[in-house]
């Protein structure tokens, strides 16, 4: 072989290493960028290929450099899942900040709208029939534009949502009936006596059996709403029995709820929640009409003349409608991400601001015994929920 051929062949070959030697490098730093990115890392450098130009030695060498790869590779990735460990924790806890935020404002809103449109429109009947409208036109905008996935409805779905969806009907309109004759502030302090309902029908319709402070706590909740009821100046008959009414819908609803949920786990719960309202829609309408149709045009006519003109009276109606669906669909959010004990004390707390906001905002005249009876009828729902954690 001449002395140019020798020559080629060393040039080749040293080009051939320089340029695997360039690749390893360049594979080395793709496979860091692609693990901080959060992509898989990329395929070593098959050991065949290496052996057919550099031998034996070459091969070990090439195995000891994949394996170093690895190591950093892996390194890097645990770094990187350490440091995303915090923020992601972080921004859970403000997501339900932010829900918890969201369930309060929108049901403080909610209240004072739906009271504000009784005043001048005291039709509970078609309000709550308007308001559970707009939460499923809301819902249908929503599949409509796929912001939310749109659910998998079966016969044996919509059968077992019906009595769920017809005790959340009579727990509706009931609490806007109660609305509607007295004070928002009076009608959450008898609606704090859910829990005594709760007891009473869980034990008979699914056999459970409660602790003995559980039984304690109830003992406030009743104490409070009866000293409460004594010196409320909206007191009417018809509006406590709508609360109390409310209250056994409630109840019903979330007793014959508690296995629907874990059967049909497959549907979240703001999916679950506007398939409800599409069913209390359809049971709601025609009983509103028939109890209430007659008086309809009249009122509507009249709710229009105080406000000055028709869209402000259905601007009036629709906001209402939106902060109704809302509160509910924001509540259903929150449960996905905390517990029982921090749900039942949210909800508790929730009274309390709803019943503030409403006396400061209509300024109604509340009493000291009216207080104390609320502040009593508040701690015996907070102590029942205790109970029934720790139970």
């Amino acid at each position: 072989m001449s002395m140019r051929n020798v020559a080629t062949a060393r040039s080749t070959a040293g080009s051939l290493t320089l340029s695997k030697g360039r690749a390893a490098a360049g594979l080395f730093a793709g496979s860091r960028r692609r693990v901080i990115a959060g992509a898989s890392p990329a395929p070593a450098v098959p050991a065949v290929a290496a052996a057919s130009v550099h031998g034996p030695k070459k091969i070990c060498k090439r195995a000891d450099q994949g394996a170093r790869i690895q190591r950093s590779t892996k390194n890097v990735a645990v770094h990187a899942a350490a440091a995303d460990t915090p923020s992601t924790s972080s921004g859970t806890n403000r997501k339900l900040v932010s829900y918890f935020g969201l369930w309060y404002a929108f049901n403080i809103v909610f209240n004072i709208l739906n009271k504000s449109t009784l005043n001048i429109f005291p039709k509970p009947w078609l309000l709550s029939t308007i308001q559970l409208a707009s939460g499923v036109i809301w819902m249908a905008g929503m599949w409509a534009l796929r912001l939310q996935p749109v659910p998998k409805v079966s016969p044996k779905l919509i059968f077992s949502l019906a009595p769920v969806a017809l005790f959340h009907t009579v727990a509706h309109v009931s609490a806007c009936v109660s609305f509607s004759k007295m004070a928002v502030s009076f009608t959450h302090v008898i609606k704090a006596a859910e829990p005594v309902f709760s007891v009473i029908l869980t034990s008979v319709f699914m056999g459970e059996s409660f602790s003995a402070m559980t039984y304690l706590s109830l003992l406030p909740i009743v104490a409070g709403c009866s000293l409460a009821a004594m010196k409320e100046v909206s007191f009417s008959i018809g509006g406590f029995n709508g609360a109390l009414i409310s209250n056994l819908g409630s109840v019903l609803r979330n007793v014959f709820s508690k296995k629907l949920l874990n059967e049909f786990s497959y549907i979240d719960g703001i999916n679950m929640y506007a398939l409800i309202s599409i069913i209390s829609l359809c049971y709601l309408a025609p009983v509103a009409y028939f109890v209430e149709g007659s008086t309809w045009a009249a009122g509507w006519s009249a709710a229009a003349s105080a406000l000055g003109s028709n869209a402000k009276f259905v601007q009036l109606l629709a906001l209402g409608g939106v902060f109704y669906h809302l509160y509910n669909q924001v509540s259903y959010q929150a449960l996905t991400g905390i517990s029982p004990l921090t749900f039942s004390v949210g909800n508790t707390m929730k009274r309390v601001a709803v019943i503030v906001s409403s006396v400061v905002f209509f300024r109604n005249y509340v009493s000291p015994l009216n207080w104390v009876g609320t502040g009593l009828a508040i701690l015996g729902a907070y102590l029942y929920s205790n109970s029934k954690i720790k139970k």
